[in-house]
């Protein structure tokens, strides 16, 4: 069977598991939500002055960015677990959170600062930021690429990185919450090397994982 017969036969059989993967990946990132969010609680738990924080514009910012960076991913990822699909045009849209990071990160310029901009950009937890985002994506990235299994992914380490970036997106969204670190400068250093890390090792099991 030559390359583009395999490839229709996938995308019929496909047809037919297509539309659980959607509904599924939902299903599977709710039940996923609550074990990380017990995972943030019973561990670093909650910032102490969280409704306090809630009034200021860039901790706010904060869930904006990485929800962003969850549903765009989702939207890719749903995109490409059909075997014909193309990125192409896709994965612009995981460009959504940069420029929401990057129009916070020009605000945030032209209100005056208490704190010089590298002490702003390195914060208070840096370290804690990129060990934990991780940890908490880790039940989040198991539901995702069991999802993904329901489609027939083209590329599967390209699925298997976009999982990785639902979970990072989700993960950092329950981690903010913790985070007194507000400067969108700290965000995109920590919160997308975080990401980064997740996307690797979603990428990493996906090759395997969702291989057909």
């Amino acid at each position: 069977m030559d390359t583009d017969r395999l490839i229709q036969s996938l995308a019929a059989d496909a047809g037919n598991r297509a539309m659980p993967v959607a509904p599924v990946l939902a299903a599977s990132l709710l039940v996923a939500i609550p074990v990380s969010a017990a995972m943030l609680l019973s561990t670093i738990g909650l910032r102490p002055d969280i409704m306090t924080a809630m009034h200021n514009p860039f901790f706010d910012l904060k869930f904006v960015v990485t929800l962003a960076l969850a549903m765009s991913a989702v939207a890719v990822s749903l995109h490409l677990s059909r075997p014909e699909a193309s990125a192409q045009g896709w994965i612009l849209l995981l460009l959504i959170p940069v420029a929401v990071l990057a129009l916070a990160i020009g605000a945030e310029m032209m209100v005056p600062q208490r704190q010089p901009m590298m002490r702003r950009l390195v914060g208070n937890n840096a370290m804690l930021c990129v060990s934990t985002i991780p940890l908490l994506s880790l039940p989040l990235l198991a539901a995702a690429l069991l999802a993904l299994r329901r489609g027939a992914p083209a590329r599967p380490a390209l699925a298997g990185a976009l999982a990785g970036l639902v979970s990072a997106g989700l993960a950092a969204t329950l981690y903010a919450a913790h985070c007194n670190d507000d400067s969108p400068l700290f965000v995109a250093a920590w919160y997308t090397l975080s990401a980064a890390l997740v996307a690797a090792i979603g990428a990493l099991a996906g090759a395997k994982l969702l291989r057909y």
